[in-house]
């Protein structure tokens, strides 16, 4: 499948995704594409609304759209999370992001990244009642 991340570590990823999604209302999702190779941002926008991201009660959709090949990473947060973190924070991530994949540290910056996120729709938006899963926490592949 890819040569990036483990079987293991895929499902390690999964995990964080329900963790970080548990005390908040938000949705992230993870895509590895790895047909893409021009436009990466606009596919990640095509990706984002197919998984229907775009239609979450708050949108408070994140997608964390990841092209190993091309060396390429978007991060799409929906109108309601980035009105409240604002540009520089995912500006900030995207660096932190990058900077280990330069490593070939793959797994752990999109952990941490994952858990991160988390935290942050914690704060903007905490579970007050039921908590649906609203989009499923696999992540998918292109």
């Amino acid at each position: 499948m890819n040569s990036f991340l483990t079987n293991q570590q895929i499902a390690s990823l999964v995990e964080a995704i329900q963790s970080a999604e548990e005390h908040s209302t938000g949705e992230i999702r993870v895509h590895i594409d790895s047909n893409t190779e021009n436009h990466n941002a606009e596919t990640a926008f095509e990706v984002f609304k197919k998984l229907c991201m775009n239609q979450t009660t708050d949108r408070n959709a994140v997608l964390f759209h990841v092209n190993f090949e091309q060396k390429y990473l978007t991060i799409i947060g929906d109108i309601g999370i980035h009105e409240k973190v604002q540009q520089s924070y995912w500006d900030h991530l995207h660096d932190y992001i990058t900077s280990e994949f330069t490593k070939g540290n793959y797994y752990k910056a999109l952990k941490s990244a994952i858990l991160e996120t988390g935290i942050e729709l914690k704060k903007y938006f905490p579970v007050t009642g039921e908590n649906p899963n609203q989009l499923s926490n696999e992540i998918t592949f292109s």
